[in-house]
């Protein structure tokens, strides 16, 4: 809010290098919002897609949460008035392998009842196989 207060005394004041500086700082503010976003659904989706993996089983509950996170990062991606994404493929695949450690550990806790901890889980199950499925589910 006080970068909002800041934009239009600048604008006000006729200051309009310090008025853009203020609207650039905005957009990266709002991408990084974005960004994080996506990568909270991400951990989700991965969550549940490396559980598939490890298990070699589904349930219904995880297709629907899988069907459902990649559902909101295809929306959180999605620039309203602008068109286009915030964030190209080559980024949004970035951001998923962000998300895949974390969604790793919070995985290694459900896989099996916990029986496996995160490294012995990494072992059980294709990383890369993974991001690509979670990449497919999202396009």
């Amino acid at each position: 809010m006080q970068e909002l207060l800041d934009l239009k005394n600048r604008l006000l004041q006729g200051d309009l290098a310090g008025a853009l500086a203020i609207v650039e700082e905005l957009e990266e503010m709002s991408r990084d919002d974005k960004v994080s976003n996506i990568r909270s659904y991400a951990k989700i989706l991965l969550l549940h897609l490396i559980k598939q993996q490890a298990e070699n089983r589904t349930t219904r509950s995880w297709d629907i949460s899988i069907r459902n996170t990649a559902l909101e990062i295809q929306s959180k991606n999605k620039r309203r008035k602008a068109g286009g994404n915030y964030l190209n493929p080559d980024e949004l695949r970035d951001a998923i392998a962000e998300a895949y450690e974390p969604a790793l550990n919070a995985a290694s806790l459900e896989v099996a009842e916990g029986i496996y901890d995160p490294e012995t889980l990494a072992g059980m199950v294709d990383r890369e196989a993974i991001i690509e499925q979670a990449l497919a589910q999202i396009t």
